[in-house]
């Protein structure tokens, strides 16, 4: 293979035979559990990057079914999002995630720098509870329970909060170690339909973990819970704040 070839070629790893295939990428019938949450405004400092800013002590618990994604097939994500603000732009940095298919943590790293680490989530409806579980090998570090389709969610506010941007930070490591890539990545949702969106009594509890510290950020009052069935497209990604072009 000559080097034109492989650079022709070389979209992601492995070269020959790449984890993922080229975006974008459509989710029909996504649901998501969302539970915000109040939390410790120091414990938040303590991980969001600059420059985002952190106003009000919030975290959103997040459950995400997705049966039918393009080129990642059938899984389930579990995670934490931050409400937080780059200038006078409002959305959320997602802090953590946590799935179950090898393709979408290859690509979610890959591609946009999500935060994508292996375990277990679930969700499942329990009679009359939306149930939401969080397995990391052997142990539980995330239980949360709705009620099922309490009460209708306005679908204008339901498409508002999917189609949000959201932030990331992308860090890719040099040959010895030192960070080759390290961008602050904004994206968002396009194209999205709501087919249906609940609110409803809902509760969380999380565990203590040495590699999956969701705990860390305490759950000290529930705020709110959501739950919305989508159909949508995941964006691509834009480099908002370079830190190494900024240490430079």
């Amino acid at each position: 293979m000559t080097e034109d070839e492989v650079r022709a070629r070389a979209f992601a790893m492995p070269l020959t035979s790449p984890a993922y295939p080229p975006g974008p990428y459509r989710f029909i019938d996504r649901e998501f559990l969302v539970i915000t949450y109040r939390t410790d405004m120091d414990a938040l400092r303590a991980v969001v990057p600059a420059p985002l800013e952190v106003d009000e002590p919030l975290v959103k618990f997040e459950f995400i079914r997705m049966p039918d994604s393009t080129g990642f097939g059938d899984y389930t994500e579990s995670g934490q999002v931050i409400p937080v603000r780059l200038g006078a732009q409002r959305g959320g940095y997602v802090h953590a995630m946590y799935l179950d298919d090898e393709s979408p943590i290859a690509g979610g790293r890959e591609i946009w720098g999500f935060p994508k680490k292996l375990a277990q989530p679930r969700i499942r409806v329990e009679k009359d509870t939306l149930v939401g579980t969080l397995d990391v090998g052997s142990l539980r570090i995330a239980n949360a329970t709705m009620g099922y389709k309490h009460r209708p969610f306005d679908a204008d506010q339901a498409r508002a909060a999917v189609e949000a941007p959201a932030f990331l930070l992308k860090i890719i490591p040099h040959v010895d170690c030192s960070p080759r890539i390290c961008e602050l990545v904004r994206y968002g949702c396009e194209d999205v339909t709501v087919k249906g969106a609940w609110e409803g009594p809902a509760r969380l509890e999380l565990f203590h973990h040495a590699l999956a510290p969701v705990a860390d950020l305490p759950v000290r009052e529930v705020v709110s819970a959501v739950h919305i069935l989508t159909d949508l497209t995941l964006g691509l990604g834009t480099v908002v704040h370079d830190d190494l072009e900024a240490a430079r």
